[in-house]
């Protein structure tokens, strides 16, 4: 799918789900790692996860570009268009949308832990994506000192 097919793929659920036209730019955007979609408040723009397409079927798009929808024709109206309105939610049901994007198989959840430390007392173990301090910092369980594996 290209962009412009996913514009219009926007511009008809806009006009089917919400009943009003979706006048902005909807594309994919492949820096986006760990959410689905995001809506723009400045420019009104959405970006998609190319992985909810490419790893996932044509079901959960619609879901995310949905929800995406959501934030935009709630902004535009000036009700509340956060996760945490409850237009947002109240809208979000009625049209069906997704109220949680999946992970992606791929991409930074997925990456293994690039460092390891294990507490000196009791054995625990800890795989992180960034270096610790192990000066600063001991063992959760134990209170004992940690070190780099």
């Amino acid at each position: 799918m290209t962009n412009t097919e996913l514009q219009h793929l926007v511009e008809q659920l806009s006009l089917t789900a919400f009943k009003r036209p979706f006048k902005h730019q909807a594309t994919f955007n492949a820096r986006l790692r760990t959410t689905g979609g995001r809506y723009q408040l400045e420019s009104h723009n959405i970006d998609i996860n190319p992985k909810m397409l490419t790893d996932f079927d044509e079901a959960i798009l619609i879901g995310v570009i949905k929800h995406e929808l959501c934030h935009y024709h709630l902004h535009l109206a000036g009700r509340g268009y956060r996760h945490r309105d409850r237009a947002f939610k109240q809208l979000l049901a009625h049209v069906g949308g997704s109220r949680y994007a999946p992970t992606p198989k791929t991409g930074a959840a997925a990456r293994p832990a690039k460092y390891v430390y294990q507490c000196q007392d009791c054995g625990q173990t800890y795989p992180r994506k960034r270096r610790l301090d192990t000066k600063r910092y001991t063992c959760g369980r134990c209170h004992g000192p940690i070190k780099l594996m």
